[in-house]
């Protein structure tokens, strides 16, 4: 899933496109991407794009009389720019929606046969207030604002963190990156950290989001980001199971939860003791490793 660099530097790419620039026609190659019928998308057309800004992990384009074009990409979703000009042919059953400016084409596609990406086109600060989770915009709050929102209920780090009511534009990929830069365990209790290791969370957090924008940023050299991913070479631990955590040398371990994967380096973060994995610990029971060192 897209998370805030990388939603971050869709906007910013965005901005530099559309812009001012007037949303000729919208069309919808799956009619079920459309999650709303008032005020009909066709209410957009003909009209500049006033602004772009980021709403969690959603992409919002403002026009004319507050109605606003809401894009949400969920896990697979991806957004493909052709310039004025290029020969524009939307990627197959991917496809799922084309908007087309004067100064080029954007295309909606989502990977998969799961269709979880989202179109809602809604009036007013009140239509756009009802789609949004207020999350806390981490990289704009203060330590004790932080710290408040962390010890509201007692969840694990890995939860917290992933929780869109309690932080904004944090998903599964930069909360294990963060926990592994904050030498967190991804199920530590939030009420239950010291007031050194929520400052640690913090700064990781931020240094997290603001290197990654960055990054991203410079990788994309001003080109529309073609390689929006959630798994990246120059990632410490997420996606890395088995490979060597590039801090300590100890390899890189997992909890698999359905869908849902958390990675993080047992020597860095908890202390050496690998984590029980739902399905497979138990399957294995007394052969299952308790330390990275019954592990290497």
């Amino acid at each position: 899933m897209p998370e805030l660099p990388d939603v971050v530097v869709y906007i910013e790419s965005l901005e530099a496109r559309v812009k001012d620039q007037v949303l000729r026609k919208v069309r919808l190659l799956n009619p079920f991407i459309l999650r709303t019928a008032v005020p009909p998308v066709s209410s957009i057309e003909g009209q500049s794009v006033l602004r772009l800004r980021r709403l969690g992990k959603r992409i919002v384009f403002e026009f004319a009389g507050e109605r606003f074009l809401v894009i949400h990409l969920m896990v697979a979703g991806r957004l493909r720019w052709f310039t004025a000009g290029d020969k524009v042919k939307p990627p197959g059953r991917i496809a799922l929606a084309v908007f087309e400016f004067d100064s080029g084409t954007l295309v909606l596609t989502e990977a998969g046969t799961k269709r979880m990406a989202s179109i809602h086109v809604v009036q007013g600060q009140a239509g756009l207030d009802a789609l949004h989770v207020p999350g806390l915009e981490i990289l704009e709050a203060g330590l004790p604002v932080f710290a408040d929102r962390l010890r509201s209920a007692n969840h694990t780090l890995k939860r917290a963190l992933t929780n869109p009511h309690l932080f904004s534009g944090i998903g599964n990929a930069y909360s294990d990156e963060i926990l592994h830069r904050a030498k967190l365990s991804p199920i530590a209790m939030t009420q239950k950290l010291a007031d050194e290791e929520v400052r640690r969370l913090y700064d990781a957090t931020r240094a997290t989001l603001d290197e990654w924008t960055d990054r991203l940023r410079k990788q994309a050299g001003g080109k529309f980001p073609e390689k929006v991913t959630a798994f990246r070479g120059e990632m410490a631990v997420h996606g890395k199971f088995g490979q060597p955590c590039p801090v300590c040398g100890a390899p890189v371990q997992r909890i698999v939860s359905g869908a849902h994967e958390t990675n993080y380096c047992a020597r860095c973060q908890t202390g050496g003791k690998v984590l029980a994995d739902r399905a497979l610990s138990k399957l294995l029971k007394k052969s299952w490793p308790r330390s990275i060192d019954d592990v290497e």
